[in-house]
């Protein structure tokens, strides 16, 4: 990173102090220094507190607010072997982590359910029945590649976490909080399992047709020859 590809800037907001005191916004941005392949720049905004000095000039002081305007959001980029329903449900995780921390939890434990009926084929009424199918192929030896007690003791955790996003507890006065950084540990998890699950089985795929692919060229290639060997082998047709 260099001064000509780094923009940070401080700007004192002059209007009557209000909730927060005297403010002032720093905003700060960084674009990738190779433009051909990829320019792509990054966009933050943060609210601070503000001290004033008579010489007109201002300190900066604690962080009030902060918002990230580009990229909209953390999300990775997944390849196309994931689902796009499943892949949205979790970029709508990421996109909505640092605004409302219970609706993230809550699409991370509906893309956690997504993936184990498409990638394991369980499909019940609750995730939580699906979960303790899964359970029962890990103790038969019958589960998907990939699938592992910890990995599933994991998403079971998430189920009990996005309950809590999901559904007003009967004490409505009992509220149980969730913070960006926990949110972030379910999409952590999601990573994760996209990684162990999805793109560990497309590479799997990928290794093993490369074989299959020479193995089939090499039965053609001897075939020809086989062929052109019968063909010289051939009387030559009578005049």
């Amino acid at each position: 990173m260099t001064r000509s590809n780094y923009y940070d800037q401080a700007v004192a907001i002059n209007n009557p102090p209000g909730q927060f005191g005297k403010v002032a916004a720093r905003i700060a941005s960084i674009t990738c220094q190779n433009t051909t392949d990829c320019g792509k720049m990054t966009l933050d905004v943060r609210l601070h507190e503000r001290s004033d000095y008579s010489t007109g000039h201002f300190d900066l002081g604690q962080v009030l607010q902060s918002w990230t305007l580009i990229p909209e959001s953390g999300a990775k980029p997944q390849p196309e072997c994931i689902p796009r329903a499943i892949v949205e449900d979790y970029s709508e995780a990421c996109r909505i982590k640092d605004l409302s921390p219970k609706a993230s939890a809550t699409l991370a434990r509906r893309c956690l359910q997504g993936m184990i009926r498409d990638f394991c084929g369980i499909s019940k009424a609750r995730l939580i029945d699906e979960i303790r199918e899964l359970r029962t192929q890990l103790d038969e030896h019958r589960e998907p590649r990939g699938v592992t007690h910890e990995s599933v003791d994991a998403i079971d955790a998430v189920r009990e976490v996005g309950n809590i996003g999901a559904h007003m507890e009967k004490d409505v006065d009992l509220i149980v909080e969730i913070d960006d950084n926990e949110a972030q540990v379910l999409i952590d998890l999601i990573e994760t399992l996209f990684e162990d699950w999805y793109v560990a089985r497309e590479t799997r795929k990928l290794r093993f047709a490369g074989p299959l692919a020479i193995a089939q060229a090499k039965r053609a290639e001897k075939q020809k020859l086989i062929d052109e060997q019968k063909a010289k082998a051939l009387p030559p047709p009578s005049p």
